[in-house]
């Protein structure tokens, strides 16, 4: 019982290390933590942010709404609508394990016995997601209706907690 309880408390260490941590910059490659964006018009951009596993959902939606605001402030303007947006769960489950066992034998040259249990702990922290903004930025007065952000302001809200 004490070597099953050792191996849980590591497996739970491990755990923590496994995951990659969900923090705001750019991402590696396709499929890494972070944020990406690709031009569509001179005022039109695709903005994606990757949470790592288990990063929250809202953490995720900040992050992406920060980036199109850091977009739209280098590029000298004021706001930005967001005409398209959508949320991405990677379901698969392809995260490090550790498989706990204990068994039983008994064996001769006559018969033998053997009796198994076993389990895995998944070590990859949950899904990751993904946010997908498509904006259309502005100058001036931003425009009524729609989902239109002030990006000064999305920095300062949000710019402190990434």
């Amino acid at each position: 019982m004490r070597r099953l309880l050792v191996i849980l408390g590591l497996a739970g260490v491990l755990s923590a290390c496994a995951t990659a941590p969900t923090v705001y910059g750019p991402a590696a490659g396709a499929s890494g933590v972070g944020f990406s964006e690709m031009r569509i018009e001179q005022d039109r951009y695709r903005v994606t942010f990757r949470g790592g596993p288990g990063a929250p959902m809202a953490q995720v939606a900040d992050y992406a709404l920060l980036r199109a605001a850091d977009l739209t402030l280098a590029a000298g303007y004021d706001w930005f609508r967001v005409v398209e947006r959508y949320m991405v769960q990677d379901s698969y489950d392809n995260g490090p394990r550790v498989s706990v066992g204990a068994g039983g034998g008994r064996g001769s040259y006559r018969s033998s016995f053997g009796v198994g249990l076993g389990t895995s702990f998944n070590l990859g922290g949950g899904p990751a997601m993904s946010q997908t903004l498509e904006i259309l930025m502005g100058r001036g007065a931003p425009p009524a209706g729609g989902e239109v952000y002030n990006a000064a302001e999305i920095r300062r809200a949000i710019g402190p907690r990434a």
